[in-house]
């Protein structure tokens, strides 16, 4: 396996390359064919082979209609299907969390979909060194699809030389807010994070509910716990310092990390009940214009942009917490990937829909306003085309990226990580002190490491 930290900066400058190159376009030679020096009257099994429809099931994380990649999807595999009538696409489509579950079931007996959803580094090596995903380097070297890919994001899917995912992003962290309602609230873009807990407090007096998160779906709480916690760090790589016997989840810079974060809770930041609302129920409460802030990945820009608070949105970095860190230091987000299953039925022809799907990626993501933040290389103007103002803030921050650390999740082991997930989950509805949470923290990963 590549190693994770040492790519930190690969991943960090690829975040930079979002204009760069055109991408291929390719078709898909799985339809029938006819020779013309054959029969008119041909065998009875050339006849059944060449009538025979095949079934390919595509689980993904596209299922909500607002999202422009959930057009952007259907689209594709219509226009697949269209060239290739023997071949049906049947799609799973899950939030992020309901597909975990799934696949994590789906993986004990061994029947993994065709292709399904897998995030990068820790936590697809289980399902690798399982046996479960095909090796792709065949597809990817094929028709210029590796050329597509930022330089560098490969590494994050890659394992002993061989790749077994393609993403669909390459993103950072950002805060979106509302214009309107922080003027109708008469505060500024706080510049630390002790300013946001105040501009929290001034919101939530005024009546306007300040922050929205799908908490239901626990690793939106992690990501934004793990930029505060990258701040009272002075930078990345805590958990690897752990991993390395450098320092335990007792260092100040955690325990002040579950104290701020905790500020921002106790203030009120977040909708009541936040951890019974999954991803897109939180989302939306910041794209119908009924809260103020979101923190978010980049990849949410596409969904604010054709939403009705598109033109009323700007971002911002997220800032220093107790005057630490360095705001051009991101959570960084190499995206969840397409992986293949080893044992599919019809894996040539899994692969070459695959292929097809990766080389239209770009173009169809761009179409519809969904290329922000993706992983491949975007050949297109994107202010000619109609970006939103908040679009090209968001590109523009891409050129200042520092360096950063990736999610919890993609860095410790499962079960390591289920133990954080389950912890900061908590924070959401009980106050805890910050020593007893890095116990917790401690506890897991001592109980997992290997």
């Amino acid at each position: 396996m590549v190693t994770k930290y040492k790519a930190l900066s690969v991943v960090a400058a690829s975040l930079m390359a979002i204009s760069l190159t055109a991408c291929g376009s390719g078709g898909s030679t799985n339809g029938s064919t006819t020779d013309a020096n054959t029969s008119a009257a041909p065998t009875a099994t050339a006849q059944a082979k060449k009538q025979e429809n095949i079934t390919i099931t595509f689980q993904n994380i596209y299922p909500d209609p607002t999202d422009p990649k959930n057009g952007m999807l259907k689209k594709i595999v219509n226009d697949y299907q269209t060239k290739n009538p023997t071949i049906k696409i049947e799609l799973d489509s899950l939030n992020t969390d309901q597909q975990k579950l799934k696949l994590k079931t789906q993986a004990a007996s061994k029947e993994v979909p065709d292709i399904t959803i897998v995030n990068p580094a820790a936590q697809m090596k289980p399902f690798v060194d399982a046996g479960l995903f095909a090796p792709l380097n065949d597809m990817v070297d094929q028709n210029g699809l590796k050329g597509t890919f930022q330089e560098g994001i490969l590494n994050w899917y890659t394992f002993n030389n061989n790749i077994y995912a393609l993403p669909d992003g390459n993103n950072i962290a950002v805060v979106y807010y509302n214009k309107d309602l922080f003027k109708q609230a008469g505060v500024e873009v706080p510049k630390t994070f002790e300013e946001m807990v105040a501009t929290v407090k001034t919101l939530k007096g005024k009546g306007i509910q300040p922050m929205a998160i799908g908490e239901k779906d626990s690793w939106t709480g992690s990501f934004l716990f793990m930029n505060v916690l990258l701040r009272t760090n002075g930078g990345p790589g805590f958990l690897q310092s752990v991993v390395d016997g450098k320092k335990t989840f007792a260092d100040p810079a955690f325990t002040e990390a579950v104290s701020s974060f905790q500020d921002l809770v106790q203030a009120g930041a977040f909708q009541e009940g936040a951890t019974s609302f999954d991803y897109n129920a939180g989302e939306n409460l910041f794209k119908t214009g009924k809260a103020a802030m979101y923190f978010m990945g980049s990849w949410a820009t596409g969904g604010i942009e054709t939403s009705s608070v598109n033109g009323k949105v700007g971002v911002f970095k997220f800032p220093t917490v107790k005057g630490k860190g360095n705001p051009d230091e991101f959570m960084l987000a190499p995206g969840s990937a397409f992986a293949i299953s080893a044992n599919s039925k019809h894996l040539k022809e899994t692969k070459d829909f695959l292929n097809y799907f990766m080389l239209n990626f770009p173009k169809e993501a761009f179409a519809v306003k969904g290329a922000v933040g993706i992983a491949q290389k975007v050949d297109g103007d994107f202010k000619a085309a109609g970006y939103s103002d908040m679009a090209m803030e968001v590109l523009g921050l891409f050129k200042q990226v520092k360096g950063g650390d990736l999610a919890f999740d993609n860095t410790m082991n499962p079960g390591t990580a289920q133990g954080h997930l389950t912890s900061i989950q908590n924070l959401f509805v009980q106050k805890k002190d910050p020593a007893e949470v890095g116990k917790e923290h401690q506890t897991a990963y001592e109980t997992n490491k290997k």
